[in-house]
């Protein structure tokens, strides 16, 4: 089994790669693409589609670059 992987986009949302469950906080289990595909969850706070990124942080200015120490 892969491990998962979460990336820091620079300004821009987490990245996820992996086999994951995504769980909201009344328990429920977000659906998420069986196929593979990494899915990418907002950290802007912009997006229609929480927790998954809609590329808000480009129109609303979202800057963050963190780095790992």
């Amino acid at each position: 089994m892969q491990p998962v992987e979460i990336k820091v986009r620079d300004n821009g949302p987490y990245k996820v790669t992996g086999p994951i469950r995504l769980i909201d906080v009344d328990g429920r289990e977000f659906e998420l693409p069986d196929d593979g595909r990494p899915i990418v969850l907002c950290r802007c706070g912009g997006s229609a589609t929480k927790p998954f990124c809609d590329s808000s942080h480009k129109a609303n200015g979202f800057e963050s670059c963190e780095r790992a120490g």
